[in-house]
């Protein structure tokens, strides 16, 4: 019997409870994949998370992918920027990352761009949308989103694959889940208007239920596979995620 308080044992509730909330919303688990968020944790606790198979991490600052990158170089990770990205950082992530999912303005796409191509690479990308009314989140506004994905169609180094967003932080359900709502609805319009957008990245540890219900595709989680880190959240802010 796994001991509950390792990093294996998260990991194993952690997906019961995502397949869970697939089927009490009527989906498939298999439709709904998990972002490890690997944020403040250090290298040898991402490397014993590779060992459980996990190869993609999400990470909130640039700084940390630059620094993890190196010593875990051998274990084929796929990082991920999820935190706000600013325009001065892009060539780091256009050199290290292998997806941007805080796409959320014309100046960081066209910076990336330039960077991705200096780089010779091609990455997959989510546009952030702001579907809330907090000061603290960041994201495109959403009626922004059928022009932003008009222009993203002239950078070949990047490959739109979806929506991401941050619900409010509230203990609302209800409110919360709007977050998540609107995010599918600007996706479904975006999809009529002739942009396939497949992914909805929504969700984290405290909310996730309420974002598969809402149809997200992955859903990113820290604390509940990790454990608490050694300071909360709004230590971070405004670059915090998971």
């Amino acid at each position: 019997m796994t001991a509950p308080d390792t990093l294996a044992a998260r990991w194993e509730q952690l997906r019961r409870r995502v397949d869970d909330a697939c089927r009490d919303a009527g989906r498939d688990p298999g439709e709904v994949t998990v972002l490890p968020v690997s944020k403040t944790f250090g290298v040898e606790v991402v490397r014993e998370a590779v060992g459980l198979g996990l190869h993609r991490f999400g990470e909130n600052k640039v700084q940390e992918i630059r620094d993890k990158s190196g010593p875990l170089a051998d274990c084929g990770i796929d990082w991920v920027m999820i935190g706000h990205l600013q325009t001065n950082k892009a060539g780091v992530v256009a050199r290290l990352a292998a997806e941007v999912q805080s796409l959320d303005r014309p100046k960081l796409a066209a910076a990336l761009h330039r960077h991705l191509s200096d780089e010779g690479r091609v990455i997959d990308v989510l546009v952030q949308i702001k579907t809330s009314d907090e000061p603290s989140k960041y994201g495109l506004e959403p009626d922004a989103l059928l022009p932003f994905l008009d222009e993203l169609g002239g950078y070949p180094t990047m490959r739109v694959r979806g929506l991401m967003t941050l619900a409010i932080n509230t203990t609302d359900q209800v409110t919360v889940r709007g977050c998540f709502r609107r995010l599918r609805e600007l996706r479904d319009d975006a999809a009529a208007h002739g942009h396939d957008l497949p992914r909805l990245s929504m969700g984290m540890s405290g909310d996730f239920a309420l974002a598969i219900a809402e149809g997200s595709t992955e859903v990113r989680i820290g604390t509940a596979i990790f454990g608490a880190r050694p300071y909360p959240d709004s230590y971070y802010w405004p670059e915090s995620t998971g």
